[in-house]
């Protein structure tokens, strides 16, 4: 990593070599999502009390065309005589959109090493529980809801299309744990390019990540040049306590990157102060995206204060739009 010192090859490679989570275990339970909910609902009924324009909306839907089912899809949406045309494999379904609703869109951080972590928890749970209040948060809004991955190289894209409701949010975090009922997206030569060509219309677009990668500031940039379309959010996924190392007594520490497999071998010394080193990188991380003119919400280990501020965020912009 030419221009990240503090994180070459060690830091980056004990991310990988930490502990993996079970992938039995889910990121998000059921119950943590009613506590969400609950919480969302609670705030947002505060913060709109007064005189405002209805958050609800009319059953007007516009007809926007067929597509192939994915996962998650109502089957009162297939239309069945087109999918007689290509002998049910795949299923084709009307594609409906509700004009008045907006877009809330997250992009989340899939790659394997957030899948490591300590004590059982993995990075990859701060990632999934933003994605799930931003989704509850969109669902009090009636507003649609869809998710975008990427992997560690920020080329290989997927994603689950917006859709309103409940059962959609669970959707697409069985979708991100799991990596089942996604569709690739085309790269179309940029970070910012790919998103823009994959939302039809402007919406708020979520950025959930550790940004331990090598090319941070290149995302910051394309994430300020989408920001020019987009209402563009950071969500920086605090990853230091995954590097709060356990004293060892060899002098040396060998060390693998799970998405590489390339191994490094590092001095205890080195071993120790890895989580130090990830701090001061997340900071500079979050002083580029301030420079940048982009907003961003640190994603701690304090479920309740995250909720409530990311839940807040959505509703700040929301309800600057109904206004």
């Amino acid at each position: 990593m030419s221009h990240t010192p503090l994180l070459t090859g060690a830091a980056r490679s004990v991310k990988a070599a930490l502990p993996k989570h079970d992938a039995d275990t889910p990121f998000v339970s059921l119950t943590d999502i009613t506590e969400i909910e609950l919480l969302i609902l609670r705030r947002m009924r505060e913060m709109t009390i007064g005189d405002h324009r209805a958050l609800g909306h009319g059953s007007g839907f516009d007809y926007v065309g067929l597509r192939e089912w994915q996962a998650g899809d109502r089957f009162s949406t297939i239309d069945w005589a087109q999918s007689s045309l290509t002998n049910f494999s795949p299923l084709i379904v009307r594609e409906f959109e509700q004009p008045s609703t907006a877009t809330v869109m997250v992009v989340a951080d899939g790659s394997l090493s957030t899948r490591c972590g300590a004590q059982g928890v993995p990075i990859a749970r701060g990632v999934a529980r933003a994605l799930a209040t931003i989704g509850m948060s969109a669902v009090f809004f009636q507003d649609l809801f869809g998710m975008i991955t990427f992997d560690a190289g920020l080329r290989d894209l997927s994603a689950v299309r917006p859709m309103i409701g409940k059962n959609h949010v669970i959707h697409c975090l069985d979708a991100y744990q799991t990596g089942t009922g996604l569709q690739q997206v085309p790269f179309a030569g940029s970070l910012s390019m790919t998103l823009a060509s994959f939302m039809r219309k402007a919406g708020l677009v979520v950025f959930v990540s550790d940004f331990l990668f090598d090319e941070a500031d290149e995302v910051v940039r394309e994430l300020a040049l989408l920001n020019s379309t987009h209402d563009v959010v950071v969500a920086l996924v605090d990853a230091a306590f995954a590097f709060e190392m356990p004293a060892v007594s060899a002098g040396w520490v060998d060390t693998v990157d799970v998405e590489t497999g390339r191994t490094r071998m590092v001095s205890r010394a080195a071993f120790s102060r890895m989580a130090g080193q990830v701090r001061r990188w997340q900071d500079s991380v979050s002083e580029r995206v301030h420079d940048a003119d982009l907003d961003i919400v640190r994603i701690s280990h304090d479920a309740a204060t995250t909720d409530l501020a990311l839940s807040e965020l959505v509703a700040e912009r929301r309800l600057k739009k109904v206004a």
